[in-house]
């Protein structure tokens, strides 16, 4: 599964991806994730399998479902779980979103 986190430039959400590899690998989960500013996402949006937004950009949710026309998920990272770094949650949050 490849999971693409977009944010405006990128620095803490290349932290967050780190700490969400960490916790993937701990899980045994095969996951690809990588961050992305949003102005090079739409480039690479058919390589991702999930995308999540950071809090900041959520406001662009619409044009990234808009985008992936229905074939993959596009959600919100919730505002707490991005500002504590939450990796198990947003993990979690993806499993669930994935039924």
């Amino acid at each position: 599964m490849k999971i693409m986190l977009c944010c405006n430039a990128g620095m803490s959400t290349s932290l967050l991806v780190q700490k969400m590899q960490k916790e993937a690998a701990s899980r045994g989960q095969d996951v690809t994730i990588e961050a992305r500013p949003m102005n090079e996402a739409m480039d690479h949006i058919d390589e991702a399998d999930v995308i999540l937004l950071g809090p900041q950009i959520g406001y662009a949710k619409g044009d990234f479902e808009k985008a992936v026309n229905g074939r993959c998920p596009v959600t919100v990272i919730p505002m707490v779980d991005y500002g504590r770094m939450n990796a198990p949650k947003i993990l979690d949050d993806i499993a669930a979103l994935l039924g």
